[in-house]
């Protein structure tokens, strides 16, 4: 890759940020995205009622393909939600109802609108639902029209598979369908438009090669698949999981304030490459920030949560969060930008156990990481270090604004309102 100099600003703009894990065929793939419009899809199957920011990667993708004048298509899993991939996963996916997946494809897809342009221009968005294809499907259609073309030696040798029978967990035969549908999408995309290029995480490899070879075998024409590495932080933990689970993209799972703290209490050392994977920031800009030292990191963060948050709920959303920050953290002040827990007053009222309005307000996963919190001097109680989790919270604790305020460290703020 050292000696490897792109011709294409699609393949450029793609290493030189980060999103380089795999490619079938490079050379061919950039020199296809230098000649043209090169048309490229992602899939997301419908399993929640909004996307996490696990998913970022792969949205940043469609982004950064049609930056650089390319098509983006947006494929929701109606079809494919119905089966469940077994990538990375030990266990079967739940099986939702045709009306659950509707409604959570219709929730997922709001996202996009703050990452891409939709329309019916050369190089716009489009979103499909592969069950227009995948239902209509016959079973034995479905076994002589593709079945032919995959051997079991081949699809054993997956890691969705491997590591799953490695690790003595049940694989189903329907999931075993799953990169057999998945391969369908691309060869239909490629026939309805023109789609030349599938993206994904690495964990889709196995899958993305099966639709490249699919589309070679009936269509005799060639097809590129890219993928993306696994994102963990500096110190291995998986992009997007906290304590209190995932990151969701969607304002009604998660506050903008909760999205930019996300961001801000990004390690020292992932700085740097956050901003090139999630920002529209210039690489410039962004050597000068993470060559920052000591305290001042902490000003490079404040810039990747102020611009990731721009982009997925707004300016004055961002700025809104990053001034309720400031006045809570540096000013002691209560903001109504905070994020809020409303708990029964008559509760407050009779009295509750701190550690159990810590865990509720979401600070801890437990009373007794609670009470660790605060032996440790991390809890705060109206701005006052609490060492005591198991002391009574009472109506006497309010607030001049009627609120109690929790601290966890330095950077999580939850206010109490009893109601």
């Amino acid at each position: 890759m050292s000696d490897f100099k792109p011709k294409s600003e699609l393949v450029r703009v793609l290493v030189e940020r980060g999103y380089m894990h795999q490619c079938t065929a490079l050379d061919a793939l950039d020199a296809r995205a230098a000649s043209g419009v090169i048309t490229a899809y992602i899939g997301f199957d419908a399993t929640a009622s909004s996307l996490h920011v696990g998913n970022m990667m792969q949205i940043m993708m469609l982004r950064r393909l049609q930056q650089t004048g390319h098509k983006p298509i947006v494929v929701m899993g109606g079809g494919t939600t119905k089966v469940g991939d077994p990538s990375g996963k030990d266990a079967s996916r739940q099986m939702l109802t045709v009306d659950a997946i509707a409604a959570n494809m219709a929730s997922i897809r709001k996202a996009f609108d703050a990452y891409l342009s939709f329309g019916d221009g050369a190089t716009d968005a489009i979103t499909v639902d592969n069950a227009e294809w995948l239902d209509q499907l016959g079973y034995l259609q479905f076994l002589r029209d593709y079945g032919a073309h995959f051997t079991l030696n081949r699809m054993l040798t997956f890691d969705s598979v491997r590591l799953r029978l490695e690790r003595e967990q049940p694989l189903t035969f329907l999931e075993f369908n799953y990169m057999l549908m998945q391969a369908t999408d691309f060869l239909e995309l490629h026939r309805r438009y023109g789609c030349a290029l599938q993206l994904g995480g690495s964990d889709q490899w196995g899958n993305i090669v099966n639709g490249v070879e699919l589309i070679r075998r009936v269509e005799g024409v060639e097809a590129f698949g890219f993928t993306s590495p696994l994102v963990t932080t500096s110190s291995g933990v998986k992009m997007g999981k906290t304590a209190q689970g995932a990151v969701w993209l969607n304002a009604d799972m998660r506050s903008p304030y909760d999205y930019w703290q996300f961001w801000r209490n990004t390690e020292d050392a992932d700085v740097g490459r956050f901003l090139k994977l999630f920002t529209d920031l210039p690489l410039d800009e962004i050597a000068r920030l993470e060559a920052l030292q000591g305290a001042e990191i902490n000003e490079a963060k404040k810039v990747l949560a102020n611009e990731t948050t721009v982009l997925l709920h707004g300016r004055a959303a961002a700025e809104a969060a990053a001034e309720a920050a400031r006045s809570a953290f540096e000013d002691g002040k209560v903001s109504g930008d905070l994020p809020t827990v409303e708990v029964p007053r008559a509760q407050i009222e009779a009295g509750v156990q701190l550690a159990a309005l810590v865990v509720d307000a979401g600070l801890a996963v437990s009373r007794s990481d609670a009470r660790r919190l605060a032996q440790g001097g991390g809890l705060r109680l109206n701005d006052n270090a609490e060492p005591d989790a198991q002391r009574t919270v009472t109506l006497a604790d309010l607030g001049p604004d009627g609120v109690i305020k929790l601290a966890a460290g330095k950077k999580k703020i939850v206010l109490v309102k009893p109601v």
